[in-house]
């Protein structure tokens, strides 16, 4: 049986003029990843004025209109999985996971199964939105594995898109509670600073000159010994950001593997606690619920884990 096609219309804006089609029309259509754009571009799915377009590296010019042909999400080959999920909130058309420290939000090379998509396919029973291309994967933004935390997901293509324009204009209120090494002068501060791979190794992220742009604003709730509990409000949300913005201050996430260097102190600390993670917890998410505009605010309680290296570290 073949499968269906929806159609959308997109204009590119003056801000993208000259971009990259694939990123220009990703910003146009923030329900659409620039990798499914691509790939969508590639496959010959994309009209311009002057015909079909198959280069996704091609410069769009400003207010020009593109028909993007859509085909129906492919059948999910992700294994539905019964995993214990904490449920913060759930509707007819969307849900709200506190995921646990250890969880990938979804597979890929090296974790094919035991991921927070397997779980909702499983709890959601296939009512999940298949706007990523694949059926069912209802993924709107992702935390890190060894991050805990509020992360919300669609179960209908209509609260997915609704989800992704917030997102995309910086309005859902995303608010993280972190153990940093050292203690932060400031009471409360900003960095705005872009982000992109490290041109040095591609596995990590960092500040550079031309990168997406992030912006971080935290404040200081409590010092610690040789720490500080602290904060942070993202007015972007870009991949590691806090991790590497709190870590450019002089000031990494304890226990970060990646971007910090572990105090022997704190070491020691963190030997005998076995906590083996960066201690970082989304505590906060907020948006407007996409299909009745109710405002939705949930708080999350910092894990049993961070509680207790929290408790460790008072003065």
């Amino acid at each position: 049986m073949s499968r269906g096609v929806s159609i959308i219309e997109a204009r590119i804006a003056d801000t993208a003029d000259g971009w990259r089609l694939d990123r220009a029309l990703a910003d146009a259509v923030p329900a659409l990843s620039r990798e499914r754009l691509k790939a969508l571009i590639s496959s010959g799915q994309v009209t311009g004025p002057d015909g079909l377009v198959r280069d996704p590296a091609r410069k769009a010019p400003a207010n020009t209109a593109f028909r993007i042909a859509v085909p129906e999400p492919e059948p999910a080959h992700n294994e539905a999985q019964a995993i214990d999920l904490v449920v913060a909130y759930e509707d007819e058309h969307l849900i709200v996971v506190d995921k646990p420290a250890g969880l990938v939000v979804h597979p890929a090379a090296g974790n094919p199964d035991g991921t927070l998509v397997n779980a909702l396919l499983h709890h959601c029973a296939g009512q999940l939105s298949g706007i990523g291309g694949v059926a069912r994967p209802g993924i709107v933004h992702r935390i890190d594995k060894d991050t805990s935390g509020l992360i919300v997901a669609a179960k209908s293509d209509r609260a997915h898109e609704g989800l992704a324009l917030q997102f995309k204009a910086h309005s859902i209120d995303r608010r993280y509670r972190a153990i940093v090494s050292g203690q932060p002068k400031l009471l409360a501060g900003t960095v705005d600073a872009p982000l992109a791979r490290s041109p040095q190794n591609r596995k990590k992220i960092a500040i550079v000159a031309g990168g997406r742009r992030a912006v971080t604003h935290y404040t200081r709730l409590q010092l610690l010994r040789d720490a500080a509990l602290v904060e942070c409000r993202l007015e972007t949300g870009r991949t590691h950001q806090v991790r590497v913005h709190m870590a450019s201050l002089g000031h990494p996430l304890v226990g970060d593997p990646v971007y910090g260097r572990t105090k022997a102190a704190h070491r020691a600390l963190l030997e005998t606690l076995n906590f083996r993670r960066q201690a970082l917890h989304a505590a906060r998410l907020g948006f407007i619920h996409p299909i009745n505009s109710k405002s939705i605010v949930l708080d999350s309680e910092i894990p049993a884990d961070m509680q207790e290296l929290f408790s460790q570290l008072i003065v």
